[in-house]
């Protein structure tokens, strides 16, 4: 069963039906600035190919990370470490954006680089155990708008929505443990999208 597709830019309503929090906050940099930040993350962020480990097969992916935070976390999935880099003066500015609107803290940030439409991310949840337990994980997205769907583990009912240049989307509660996410590839997307997710490592 999968619902409409949908955006909502009231914070109160929750995208799920059931088994977890999600809350879309619409647009939250202004027009003005959506292109400083995403040409200053663009060129100044410490971008690298993500390495995973599937089945003991290494695999690179045209999809670029990076990986910050208050100290030198390491930060496992996919079988592949990553050790956090110290904030960027942009990065702070927008952690805490992130946080004065969802009244949530965060201490890390796993940033994504997608080229195009043809870069895109499978289905998985955020739930590595050195992440705090059902801690929120507010997502900043800039460039492209893309497609972000998400599949409960059980019952497999789909959630559709759309994350717009400048938004903010937050998962929090039981998301993570209840229901996967992904971002699908599309020919449609010509340009880049770059995403922030504001996380809370454990210690």
């Amino acid at each position: 069963m999968q619902s409409n597709l949908f955006n909502s830019v009231n914070e109160d309503i929750n995208l799920l039906p059931f088994d977890g929090e999600v809350n879309y906050f619409g647009l939250i940099v202004d027009e003005t600035k959506r292109q400083v930040y995403f040409d200053k993350l663009f060129h100044e962020i410490e971008w690298r190919n993500d390495e995973v480990f599937i089945f003991g097969k290494h695999i690179t992916t045209k999809r670029k990370v990076a990986w910050y935070g208050d100290r030198d976390f390491a930060y496992t999935y996919s079988n592949a470490t990553k050790n956090a880099l110290p904030w960027t003066k942009e990065l702070l500015e927008l952690k805490t954006i992130s946080e004065k609107l969802t009244g949530e803290t965060y201490n890390s940030c796993l940033l994504n680089l997608y080229h195009d439409g043809n870069e895109g991310m499978g289905w998985h949840s955020d739930d590595e155990k050195t992440l705090a337990k059902n801690a929120a994980i507010a997502s900043l997205s800039f460039g492209a708008e893309r497609k972000f769907c998400f599949k409960h583990k059980n019952t497999a009912e789909q959630v559709d929505t759309f994350l717009e240049n400048g938004s903010l989307l937050v998962m929090k509660g039981i998301t993570q443990a209840s229901w996967l996410h992904r971002l699908p590839p599309t020919k449609k997307v010509k340009i880049p999208r770059i995403n922030l997710t504001f996380r809370t490592m454990q210690g």
